[in-house]
């Protein structure tokens, strides 16, 4: 494996929220970093990773690049060098930072294990490197076997069944309960972690998003992120009759939202209530109230639980998946190595071959000539085919430079090979 591969970055494991908002990094501010990388400093297989729990950089270079990174992003973000510097982590090359990816790929390094949104995003942070043509052979391959790999988990395991988070949880159970509604309006109350995730799991959908917080600020903020409308928090609460699925997980020490405010709905089928925050924030007895229906932290956390657990006991059977892919992408790493001599070999003989077609054709006719050069191409490729499985073989074994040496004397590569490029 390419002991040049590395990773520097960040990550909710060692940085707070706070700081990781700062340094996230959007499509823009992400192909600027890996041009700023590949431009500068001839990096390659670069790619950047920025999701809402972490911004990490994975390139392919000779040197650990962390300083340079940590000064592309001071200028693309205005914040001071050192104390991004102090912030980054870096894994080297060899098996480490190829096991981190796969890992970050799959979900298990994710805060809810097995998050299915990081596989989207992982795709996303590939597809910004393809744009830039800064992902070269060896990314390209490990990509496309993490994809294979992510294939293979969601096939064989159950580590993606369910909804392990409650923010998922929460949005799987607004689909299951909003089924029959056309556009259900849903009104998000409260922006702090929860709320915040509850909102970005719904991106891009059809429904039909507002968000309310205390600091307007906040909810402007998110809107224009998420594109969801966005009121003040004292409008919502006048017109919580005009949702049909109010989530509310704002710390208050008692509830914004209660029986005697929802007496006052006209409720044609149903209206749902659901309360994330601790303590409540939604009176439990406006379920006396026909139509309305709550569903509490309770809930959620059972549903999100049971998700888990699954995906916990799946997580053996992952790494297997994993160390599979990643010795699968160790052979065909090593198997690089011995390419350029392969290719040299194939050079050597078709040059021999053409030499010999040259003096041993010109009397004959072009039927008779074509016949000769699908023979001895034939020939060539029998030949070729015993050195280039030896070649594959030695490099599983760790002997490839040893061959490599003998068929370059054997065959001359090296002047045959200068003999050609002229």
């Amino acid at each position: 494996m390419d002991k040049s591969f590395k990773v520097t970055g960040l990550s909710s494991k060692n940085t707070p929220i706070e700081v990781r908002e700062r340094l996230a990094l959007n499509e823009a501010e992400s192909k600027q970093l890996i041009q700023f990388l590949t431009a500068n400093f001839g990096a390659n297989d670069t790619m950047v990773l920025s999701t809402c729990n972490r911004t990490e950089i994975y390139y392919n270079h000779q040197k650990d690049l962390s300083n340079e990174i940590a000064t592309a992003m001071s200028l693309i973000k205005g914040i001071d060098k050192e104390s991004i510097a102090s912030h980054l982590s870096f894994i080297g090359g060899d098996k480490a930072a190829v096991n981190h990816l796969f890992d970050v790929s799959m979900g298990l390094d994710a805060q809810v294990v097995g998050d299915i949104q990081i596989s989207n995003q992982v795709k996303k942070a590939y597809q910004w490197s393809a744009d830039e043509n800064a992902a070269g052979p060896l990314l390209h391959r490990l990509m496309h076997t993490i994809f294979f790999a992510n294939k293979r988990v969601v096939q064989e395991t159950s580590f993606r069944d369910g909804a392990a988070s409650v923010s998922y949880a929460t949005k799987e159970l607004i689909e299951d309960i909003t089924s029959e509604f056309a556009t259900p309006r849903i009104l998000i109350l409260g922006l702090g972690e929860i709320g915040k995730d509850v909102c970005r799991n719904f991106i891009g959908t059809s429904k039909e998003v507002t968000i309310a917080n205390r600091t307007i600020e906040k909810a402007e903020q998110l809107g224009a992120e998420c594109d969801f409308k966005v009121m003040t928090f004292n409008d919502a609460i006048t017109h919580l009759d005009q949702f049909d699925v109010i989530v509310s997980s704002v710390a208050y020490s008692e509830p914004i939202v209660t029986k005697e405010v929802v007496e006052k709905f006209e409720i044609l089928s149903h209206k749902f209530f659901i309360d994330l925050s601790v303590p409540r924030s939604i009176e439990t007895d406006i379920e006396d109230v026909t139509g309305a229906l709550l569903y509490n932290i309770d809930d959620i956390q059972s549903k999100a639980s049971a998700a888990l657990d699954k995906r916990m006991a799946s997580i053996p059977d992952v790494k297997n998946i994993i160390n599979e892919s990643i010795a699968d992408f160790e052979n065909w790493s090593k198997e690089m190595i011995v390419s350029p001599t392969i290719k040299k070999l194939k050079t050597a003989l078709e040059s021999i071959r053409q030499e010999e077609l040259k003096r041993f054709t010109k009397d004959i006719d072009s039927k008779e000539a074509q016949a000769v050069d699908q023979v001895t191409k034939s020939m060539m490729q029998k030949i070729i085919k015993l050195p280039v499985l030896q070649l594959k073989a030695a490099c599983k074994r760790g002997e490839a430079e040893t061959l490599i040496d003998v068929l370059n004397d054997l065959f001359d590569l090296e002047k045959q090979e200068t003999k050609v490029s002229k």
